[in-house]
């Protein structure tokens, strides 16, 4: 028999998921503080913790399929989408965002069905060797982080010579230290992030905002770029390639679901390490690795009793865990991640049609100002002021010609510090 309540329950964290994702700055810890405030009023309406638990792990879930379409339209990002404007608007301008956002959901839905599969494998071994794994934590970022700046040539120019790729490599290791010295001083100076409007402050805001989406519409207004019209082009992207692109986004967001403080970001860099993927792969690992980390985030909280999401910490707030009940739980992402799935790619012509509607430098212009508004109504003055340094930090990977995912030296700098 259908439990009507639960059902609905899921319903309504599946649309507050589309709410928080297609609002930049709108975060699901938001919704779940919410929940969490109102929890003795509707346990007194009838609602079971189970209930409410379903709630904020159906917006946990469905949040992951939507925050990449303001991120490839608009190029505002949060946290766990950071580099996912990269490649999204370099498809966007070439006319091809629709495509860009299925595939985003295809990385999406697949890592769900891949990260099913290493489930007991991985909690098997999280289980029985995680005080020896968060021990190594720091070597290991810091042995990612040189592989990145290793893997560094800049462009490609005829006729350069053959040590010019070492300059590059420099270039970067600047980009990442200075990226990660920022990233010191604003987790070191986080008190003093104020909102005018009472809300949560999350330094993470100015910082990510102004690397990777400030930056980006800056250049932007500096160039006479105009919106293509967006088409439903077919996937391009090979069987195999999609296929590889699922499988290290699911295998990194299971994988660092599990270490403390470790962004998604950061693992969504790993899948640039084996080689130099295309945006339409990157984008699939990227969004795979942000889904299967929310389911692994569950997984956690019940192997390590470790909240290492907020969702997961809201959760914890309301019930305890047991093997039943996150079975019952990760059937629910199943469902909640199939309707992502379908409602994702059937927005995304809806998105196309409206953006390719619209005057891009005004369109930047505008998307500027509600960060810098953002930014202030969260952050306060302290923040807008690292978002200046974040936006001009975020200036130099393109007017060097390197990547700018060395800028989440932001994230990792600081990690390596806190665990070598």
């Amino acid at each position: 028999m259908i439990d009507i309540t639960l059902a609905a329950c899921m319903a309504f964290g599946f649309a507050l998921g589309i709410l928080s994702g297609l609002t930049p700055g709108l975060h699901l810890n938001n919704f779940a503080a919410m929940l969490l405030a109102t929890s003795p009023q509707l346990l007194a309406m009838g609602l079971s913790p189970f209930q409410m638990a379903c709630i904020i792990l159906s917006a946990s879930i469905s949040q992951t399929f939507f925050d990449a379409i303001p991120a490839i339209f608009l190029g505002a990002p949060d946290s766990e989408t950071a580099l996912t404007v990269l490649p999204g608007q370099r498809l966007m301008l070439e006319g091809r965002a629709i495509e860009a956002v299925r595939l985003s959901a295809l990385g999406s839905a697949g890592s769900v069905l891949f990260a099913l599969l290493l489930i007991i494998p991985l909690s098997w071994i999280v289980a029985n060797y995680y005080d020896y794994l968060t021990k190594y934590v720091g070597i290991l970022l810091l042995g990612i982080a040189l592989m990145m700046i290793r893997s560094e040539s800049g462009p490609w120019i005829e006729g350069r010579g053959s040590w010019v790729h070492y300059k590059y490599k420099g270039l970067a290791g600047l980009l990442f230290i200075t990226a990660g010295l920022l990233g010191i001083f604003a987790f070191d100076h986080e008190q003093l992030l104020s909102s005018p409007l009472g809300l949560e402050p999350q330094v993470l805001l100015p910082l990510l905002s102004g690397i990777f989406g400030a930056s980006s519409l800056l250049l932007s207004l500096s160039t006479e770029t105009e919106i293509p019209k967006q088409k439903e082009s077919e996937i391009k992207l090979s069987s195999s390639s999609l296929a590889k692109a699922i499988f290290s986004g699911g295998l990194g967001g299971s994988v660092v679901a599990w270490i403390p403080g470790v962004s998604p970001s950061v693992a969504a860099i790993t899948a640039r390490l084996g080689g130099t993927p295309g945006p339409e792969e990157f984008l699939v690992s990227i969004a795979g690795v942000n889904t299967a980390n929310a389911l692994f985030s569950l997984v956690a909280l019940y192997v390590i009793d470790k909240p290492r999401s907020g969702a997961a910490a809201a959760i914890q707030e309301l019930m305890t865990l047991d093997r039943s009940i996150l079975a019952q739980m990760i059937i629910v992402v199943v469902i909640v991640a199939a309707a992502s799935y379908l409602a994702c790619i059937g927005a995304a012509p809806l998105a196309g049609r409206a953006i390719s509607q619209l005057n891009y430098k005004r369109l930047c212009l505008g998307v500027m100002l509600f960060l810098v508004a953002m930014t202030y109504a969260f952050t306060g003055v302290f923040g807008l002021f690292i978002f200046f340094l974040s936006t001009v930090i975020g200036l130099i990977a393109p007017i060097a010609g390197i990547h700018r995912t060395h800028a989440m030296g932001v994230l990792m700098l600081p990690l390596i510090i806190r665990y070598i």
